[in-house]
């Protein structure tokens, strides 16, 4: 599970479609040299590669390498233990993740309720 107190200080994830490597290490408080090892060590994690090799990451990506980070640097598993955590079947369904998704929807709202009362 994850802890939620360790998502709080991390920046709410903009409304778009990709993001590049550097927007997710500001995104994710995570160096691009790590988010480029985590691919090779969570299979889960597989960014659009396009031009050039450039990495393209998608809104599930960030948030699977938000789960990452917590399990890791807040819970303390090793790679390993991280790794089999998030293939577990009860991973997807985790109810911390579904809590981290609605936040971002309810800030997305008021984002957009912001911009319509302009």
């Amino acid at each position: 599970m994850l802890d939620a107190s360790s998502n709080d200080e991390l920046p709410p994830i903009p409304a778009k479609r990709y993001f590049t490597i550097g927007e997710v290490s500001e995104l994710c408080s995570v160096k691009p040299h790590v988010l480029r090892y985590w691919e090779q060590e969570f299979p889960q994690l597989n960014p659009v590669k396009r031009r050039g090799n450039r990495r393209y990451y998608q809104r599930q990506d960030v948030i699977l390498i938000r789960q990452i980070r917590a399990l890791l640097y807040n819970q303390g598993f090793t790679i390993g233990g991280a790794r089999q955590q998030l293939s577990g079947e009860g991973a997807r369904e985790d109810a911390n993740q579904r809590q981290q998704i609605l936040r971002q929807i309810r800030s997305e709202l008021e984002e957009i309720l912001a911009g319509l009362r302009r």
